[in-house]
């Protein structure tokens, strides 16, 4: 699996990057921290000022065929 973190790209397994996601959910209390696309996964740290503004992000990834990962109040 290829997982974009910042600028760079890193190869690893799934289970390697299943730990990472951990880390991640864990560092981004409110907003969306991962997305996922077929082999491909991009780390992020999206944190947006009101709910309604976390589900228009929320919306947008899903329409571009993303699995978005976020936590939520």
């Amino acid at each position: 699996m290829r997982v974009k973190v910042s600028n760079r790209l890193y190869q690893m397994s799934r289970h390697k990057y299943e730990k990472l996601l951990e880390v991640a959910s864990e560092q981004v209390p409110f907003g969306i921290y991962a997305i996922e696309k077929k082999g491909y996964a991009e780390l992020r740290a999206d944190r947006p000022e009101s709910v309604t503004k976390l589900k228009q992000l929320i919306r947008n990834f899903k329409a571009q065929g993303f699995r978005v990962r976020y936590n939520g109040k």
